[in-house]
């Protein structure tokens, strides 16, 4: 697999340079966590660094990556709870001057046209060897696994274990960090947490809600919950902890 360049400046590219790569981008509620609004503009600011970008011989985008930096003792009960969590820790260990040992990989995506190409992985160890170039011991990371939607009434605990016949997870996400050598630590159960009124719900998933309870969403890896009396909806997304390093 021939290597492609990695860059860090994408954050300064126009959209129209990056709209291929993130044309089939995550579910519109994905943007309702409040906490990460809160967060995401330092994490943008101080761990531009961290936002990887590969590009072919004709300097056009074909696969990106980031993650945050925190401190952490390696040990499974004190990981961050998940994806927002590792935000907090990463903006609030800088203020303090915390010098952070492990990175946190909290995404990766690859063009639509591409996929299949190994793009995937090439980006995931570019980010292992930005740490390793760092000086940071371990790497992480919250996966998101793909096919958790097919079943949303399956705990991430027990989902997390199903495996084929070769061993590797049912997951193909998680299959491929697995290939690079990475590990399932542990369930993140509420890794983020998506909230807004029934009215954004039902605009953000095309579903409409009659009245209080759990709901099945498009994309959703877990359920919704919708309170009618108070005119919110709030859904948890689980992720899986691996490690690679």
């Amino acid at each position: 697999m021939q290597r492609k360049i990695v860059r860090t400046d994408s954050r300064d590219w126009p959209d129209a340079r990056m709209k291929e790569l993130f044309s089939e981008g995550f579910p519109e509620f994905i943007t309702a966590d409040r906490l990460v609004k809160e967060y995401v503009g330092r994490v943008g600011a101080w761990f531009a660094d961290w936002n990887l970008t590969l590009v072919d011989d004709r300097d056009v985008p074909v696969a990106s990556g980031w993650g945050v930096p925190i401190r952490w003792d390696g040990l499974t009960g004190t990981l961050p709870s998940g994806y927002t969590d590792s935000l907090v820790r990463a903006v609030e260990g800088r203020e303090q001057g915390v010098a952070p040992d492990t990175l946190v990989i909290c995404g990766a995506i690859v063009a639509p046209s591409l996929k299949g190409r190994g793009l995937a992985a090439e980006i995931l160890m570019a980010l292992r060897d930005r740490a390793r170039e760092a000086g940071l011991a371990r790497v992480v990371a919250p996966v998101r696994p793909t096919t958790k939607a097919r079943y949303p009434l399956t705990p991430i605990e027990t989902f997390m274990k199903w495996s084929r016949e070769d061993g590797t997870s049912l997951d193909p996400w998680i299959r491929t960090h697995q290939r690079l050598g990475a590990r399932i630590l542990a369930a993140a159960p509420a890794s983020q947490t998506m909230s807004g009124t029934v009215t954004e719900w039902e605009g953000w998933t095309g579903t409409v809600f009659p009245e209080s309870g759990d709901y099945v969403i498009p994309d959703g890896l877990a359920l919704l919950r919708i309170d009618r009396s108070t005119g919110q909806g709030v859904y948890r997304e689980p992720n899986v902890w691996m490690r690679h390093t």
